[in-house]
């Protein structure tokens, strides 16, 4: 570099040091750390799907990619693995608002299909599977495999209290930008990248790494409570709390329904049958975990 060049890594420095500037940097593949001897280690992979759209009745899988990384029980993250990335070519065009989000054309996947068998080898290993927004990857990947029914499960989405933290929102390029880095969006395998540099970084309140936070998470139980039958015209004030409609024609209830952890769930019961149903109602509960977490077969 001569002298008439400037120093991009220098001047990022100042600008940062200065207080009246943020930098964001293009995210690049993250260097691999070797596992201090004797550190136990487990595998995970972080997946993530791009589809025709939301409906997992009529919708497919066009793209699939999957990262592992083996990670510390602390939550450090060390060995970064190869990219498995596939296409599959959908039964129907992809629709213009699909690629235009996505990027990705029918020229693109003409021709490919996923091998299933490849899929599972792929995944077999791993002691943990996680996705950013897991109610959604998740039940597209059971769909496509069962290697994904057996596998605990976790969403660097919803449980890790980003707001806690100081972060804005939980969309993954939100995060991004948060944590200083930037990258190109809603491609599977870039999506895959970014999750593995969240999960890596530590936390700006709690000084963790992401994936601690992440980790703590899972292992708890959680419960699902159903509002079965629940009256009609009492709908906005179980969405104003936080329920969600169960419509999609999986083997769980089309009914209302909230996930809550073991200190709210007595709570939660006695405002149903105070507020909503106005008496002593046998409720439908579930006990969720990370094996049956996120994923719409009956629980």
């Amino acid at each position: 570099m001569n002298e008439s060049t400037p120093n991009l890594e220098e001047l990022a420095h100042l600008l940062c040091a200065s207080g009246d500037y943020r930098v964001q940097r293009r995210l690049s593949p993250r260097s691999t750390v070797t596992p201090p001897d004797g550190t136990p280690t487990k595998s995970a992979i972080v997946i993530d799907v791009e589809t025709t759209g939301l409906d997992l009745e009529k919708d497919e899988i066009i793209e699939l990619a999957m990262i592992p990384f083996t990670y510390a029980l602390d939550g450090r993250v060390f060995e970064i693995g190869q990219t498995f990335h596939r296409y599959q070519e959908p039964s129907t065009p992809i629709s213009p608002e699909i690629t235009r989000i996505t990027g990705i054309t029918d020229s693109m996947v003409a021709g490919h299909k996923i091998d299933v068998a490849e899929v599972a080898t792929f995944a077999g290993p791993a002691a943990l599977v996680i996705a950013h927004n897991a109610a959604f990857d998740r039940r597209f990947a059971e769909r496509l495999s069962d290697v994904f029914t057996t596998k605990p499960w976790a969403c660097s989405m919803s449980q890790i209290d980003w707001a806690a933290e100081g972060f804005e929102g939980t969309k993954l390029h939100y995060l991004a930008a948060g944590a200083g880095f930037f990258y190109d969006r809603h491609r599977a395998e870039h999506d895959c990248r970014a999750v593995i540099e969240l999960l890596a970084s530590d936390l700006p309140v709690t000084n963790r790494t992401a994936l601690a936070s992440l980790l703590d998470s899972a292992r708890l139980p959680t419960w699902r409570i159903w509002a079965e039958n629940a009256p009609f015209d009492l709908k906005d004030a179980l969405k104003a709390r936080g329920y969600r409609w169960n419509g999609d024609g999986n083997p769980n209830p089309r009914a209302w329904y909230i996930d809550v952890n073991d200190a709210q769930r007595e709570a939660e019961i006695g405002f149903l049958r105070r507020e909503i149903y106005l008496r002593d109602v046998e409720l439908l509960v579930h006990r969720m975990d990370a094996y049956n977490r996120f994923s719409d077969r009956q629980n």
